[in-house]
Order: structure tokens, then sequence, then C-alpha cells
């Protein structure tokens, strides 16, 4: 290995960033699988029935070349209806998926005005864009219209794309969607909303944007790791958008096609988020709770989603924290820059149906009992 990488492995030891892969130990509350469906009876049935249809675990090439299976049409086909809108396409993953949208879509000549948190994945996408980008503050819809108002008097003239997620990962809190379409309205642009940490959760499952889809200017990214508790992401898009996406984005064409085989199981996600709405329920009571045990134990105001950071401020203090709390049985962990900016260091406590109420009062009690020895 170069000796720049051991050096560079060693600075992160030393500011306590190094990253290492840990195994699952305690109770959630750390995964994204808001809905407890990852281990669900049913989707374990899905993938028994697929194989025993002859479904296969591998696709043998890209969508391209062999590797189209019915499994992804017709995924593609039920998505497009669940989610109201035009199309689907079935990506292998939301970050791929993303770096497909920014670095496609947006054409020289245009400009993308992203929001300052967006997900890395659209980072990567727009570096590997020919388009000028430009970063909005945090759900400042005014930062938006300003920044395509300042290209527009300098002679702008393409396309403008506004770039958001619904559910921001790190903050939990919510993008002010149609306020931010509104803008795409009124200048010629496109809404880009990667409801990722939406999806399954708000909006009958549709996400915080499903009244939004089906608008010739609205694309959607919802992936299906998370709350639908399987693997891949569908772009959901207007026919022209999702024929461009096959003809020129180069993380559809040149990959291997997604696994049939997971293709049925997010099918069979889809129906489940549908005919249980009561997962829904569960989880919006369970938010409600926290939201007010947070405010009983004094700590910042709550988010109000399935997300809710408790920001401790360096790096060192969030890790011991987390470790404190996982030697008590609680799978929580500690979020550090380059992810979230520098002080901000937290925890994100993940609200999912693997926990009960009475383990997460136990969990919200631990760690007012800590910080209250600090």
């Amino acid at each position: 290995m170069p000796a720049t990488h051991d050096r560079a492995l060693d600075a992160l030891t030393r500011r306590g960033r190094l990253r290492a892969l840990e195994p699952r130990r305690g109770i959630d509350f750390a995964s994204n699988d808001y809905l407890g469906l990852a281990h669900a009876p049913a989707l374990r049935d899905a993938v028994r029935d697929a194989l025993d249809r002859g479904v296969a675990p591998g696709s043998g090439g890209s969508r391209l070349l062999r590797g189209n299976d019915p499994e992804h049409e017709a995924l593609e086909a039920e998505a497009a209806q669940f989610f109201r809108a035009e199309t689907a396409l079935f990506f292998g993953g939301g970050f791929t998926a993303n770096t497909a949208i920014f670095s496609t879509l947006p054409a020289r000549g245009d400009l993308i005005v992203y929001d300052e948190l967006i997900h890395a994945s659209a980072h990567d996408g727009m570096r590997l864009s020919k388009t000028n980008s430009v970063a909005a503050r945090h759900n400042d819809p005014d930062s938006f219209a300003d920044a395509i108002k300042v290209w527009r008097a300098c002679g702008g003239t393409g396309t403008a794309w506004i770039a958001v997620e619904s559910l921001y990962s790190m903050d939990g809190d919510m993008a002010p969607l149609d306020d931010l379409v509104a803008i795409a309205d009124s200048n010629d642009g496109v809404l880009i909303v990667d409801e990722a940490h939406a999806t399954g959760v708000y909006g009958d499952g549709r996400g915080l944007g499903a009244h939004l889809e089906g608008r010739a200017n609205v694309i959607s990214l919802h992936t299906c790791g998370k709350a639908l508790g399987v693997m891949g992401a569908l772009v959901l898009a207007p026919h022209s958008t999702r024929n461009f996406l096959v003809n020129r984005a180069r993380p559809f064409i040149y990959a291997t096609a997604p696994s049939p085989l997971m293709a049925a199981t997010v099918r069979a996600a889809l129906r489940l988020i549908e005919s249980e709405p009561q997962r829904r329920t569960d989880l919006k009571n369970r938010v409600a709770l926290v939201s007010q045990l947070l405010a009983k134990h004094g700590r910042q105001a709550p988010s109000g989603s399935h997300i809710q950071p408790i920001i401790v401020g360096s790096d060192t203090a969030a890790l011991t924290l987390a470790q404190s709390l996982q030697d008590r049985g609680f799978d929580i962990r500690a979020i550090r820059p380059p992810t979230v900016p520098e002080g901000t260091s937290r925890l994100r406590l993940s609200l999912t149906l693997n926990a009960s109420d009475d383990e997460t009062r136990a969990l919200l009690a631990a760690l007012a009992e800590l910080e209250a020895r600090t």
C-alpha cells in the first residue's frame, strides 16, 4: 500500500475519524429499516415464492445486453403505478441512481442549484457533470431563487435544476417542496427530489413529494433499501427522461443489471407498504413519543421525524457517548465530519419498528443519565 495511504489513515486515527466495520449488536437505533421490513416474514416468503417460480438471483449482464429481466419490467410498471408517475427505472442502489441522474440529465449551459446538505452521491454525480452547480442555503427557497436569478442575469439560458432531499438523513428535517416546485415552475426549471428517507413512511408510503409525482418538471428517487427493507432504487420520471437515462446514463448502461430476485422482492415490499398502513401509524406514534421525551429531558427541539440528531459537538465526545450506550445494549452510532459540518458531531437516533416503546424510553433515560455526568 502506498505510504500516503498509511499517513492518511494515521491522520484519521489521531483525529478520531477512522472508520471501521462494526458488527450488529444491541437494540436497533442505527439502521434505516424504519418499518422493520428487512426481516419481515412476508418478504422472506416473497423471496421463496420468486425462487419457486424460477426467478434468477443474477441477471447475467447489463439491461441492454441480455440482463433485462421480466421482473425488472414488472417492478417498473408496478412502481410507476404505485407512485403515480409516468415511468420508473430500476437501479442497483440509490448512490448509483443519484450519480446517474446528476451526471447525465443536466446539459452543458444548464445550472444545478443544490441544497448545501444534499447527499454525497449527488455531489459525485455533479462532479461528473458538464454543468455548473452552486449550493443554496439549507431549506431556504429564497436562496435557490436568488441563485437562479443571478445566473439568468449573467446570461444563463439553459435549464435550472433544483436538487434537494425531501427528508435530510442527518438532521431529520423536511424540504419546502411546494415552494421549490413553484420556483422551478417560474424559472422553466426541474425539481429533483431524493425521497430516500421518506419513501414508505410519508404520503401513504409514496414520499413527501407524492402530490408532485407525474409532473413534467419533477424527477424523484425512491430507494428500496431503507423503509422498503430490500435493495435498489427507483427513478420516477417522464417517459423522455427515462429514455434519456437508458441511452446516456453510464451508471445504467455499463452496470450489470440488479438481481431479478431483488426486483421481485421490491414488488412485494410495495404491496406490503400499501396493505399494512399500521406500520406507518406505529412509527408516527414512536416519533411523537420520542419528541415528548426529548423535550422532557431538555434536549434541542425534536426534528419531528424518525431521524433525530443528538448534537454533541466534538468527535471524541460523540464517540464516547455512543460507546457508552452501546455498552448498555443500544446500537446507536456517532456521526462525524465530513458527513456532518465541523463542530456538529452527533448521535443519529434512527427510529424503527425494530425497537419497542419501552426500549426507546430506556435509551433516552440512559442518554439523559450519561449526559448529566458530563
